[in-house]
């Protein structure tokens, strides 16, 4: 596990789970696989521990509860992206919002959400024909995507005329 921590490199919590992949090939805990946990948190603590915890992931009960950690820990990190997106998308900064929306499909690219967010933002910067293939792909997976997106120009979220509404919507 040393080994694996001190010869790895990145953030913080990959190299705890570099540690914890090191340890479970090596034959792991004695009574077998069942669960893992990864709590990282702030190195000085405020007193408020909703913020001193930075990530805080537990598995329990799975047969592969190493490779699940890991997995949430890539889909944590793949919604930081999401997240440092829509605070762009609040500054007006639409090129960072892309890139931290792409960042973030590629890193879990089967999620509908991320797709879905990336889309509404492309049709509200105005690429609606990069948007509506997008649309499409999401409103096919889960009609649900649909109806939320009729609701969202009443929230400010879709800044799109009718007439484009009605085009998303016909995806």
């Amino acid at each position: 596990m040393s080994k694996a921590f001190e010869n790895s490199k990145g953030p913080l919590a990959e190299r705890l789970v570099a540690a914890l992949e090191s340890a479970q090939n090596v034959g792991g805990d004695i009574r077998g696989k069942q669960s893992a946990c990864l709590l990282v948190v702030k190195g000085q603590a405020s007193g408020n521990l909703w913020e001193d915890r930075l990530i805080d992931l537990r598995v329990e009960d799975n047969p592969n509860p190493v490779d699940e950690i890991k997995r949430l820990l890539s889909v944590y990190r793949a919604y930081e992206h999401m997240n440092k997106g829509d605070l762009a998308v609040e500054k007006n900064d639409m090129k960072l919002a892309m890139d931290e929306y792409n960042a973030a499909m590629k890193m879990f690219p089967e999620n509908l959400e991320m797709k879905y967010w990336t889309a509404v933002t492309l049709a509200n910067t105005g690429e609606i024909e990069k948007s509506l293939p997008m649309f499409k792909e999401i409103f096919t997976a889960d009609k649900n995507w649909k109806e939320l997106t009729e609701r969202l120009p009443s929230v400010g979220l879709l800044n799109v005329s009718n007439e484009i509404l009605n085009k998303i919507l016909a995806q």
